[in-house]
């Protein structure tokens, strides 16, 4: 979760490139959105048909 400190950031920053500026309290509401999309997708269960492989097979 760390690693998602410096992309925050550097989204607010890219983002205030095109005008679009964020206080504090909206980056952090940001970040926490990010995290939970990023633990919902971790936690998520794996599909029927997922193979245990990444081979897909033909």
């Amino acid at each position: 979760m760390a690693v998602l400190v410096p992309i925050i950031v550097e989204l607010r920053t890219a983002l205030s490139w095109f005008g679009i500026t964020l206080s504090v309290f909206e980056t952090i509401v940001l970040g926490l959105g990010i995290v939970i999309a990023v633990l919902a997708w971790a936690a998520w269960p794996p599909s029927e048909t997922a193979e245990a492989g990444s081979v897909r097979s033909e």
